[in-house]
């Protein structure tokens, strides 16, 4: 089975075996929001355990 292009671009694993992911809503109209909330955006962040399954599904790690 292939690994899916777009999950294969969006997520990592680290080390303990959790999977990295990236926050959304940081692309554009970004004068509307705050520089606090710009920030937060932009560090990265780890997968909900509810969505983990799925998404070494796709990155075919189970």
């Amino acid at each position: 089975m292939k690994t899916k292009s777009s999950a294969k671009k969006r997520f990592k694993l680290t080390g303990t075996g959790k999977i990295k992911r990236k926050h959304a809503f940081k692309s554009h109209i970004l004068t509307k929001k705050s520089k606090k909330r710009k920030l937060a955006l932009t560090h990265t962040t780890t997968v909900h355990e509810a969505d983990e399954n799925n998404v070494k599904l796709m990155l075919r790690l189970k």
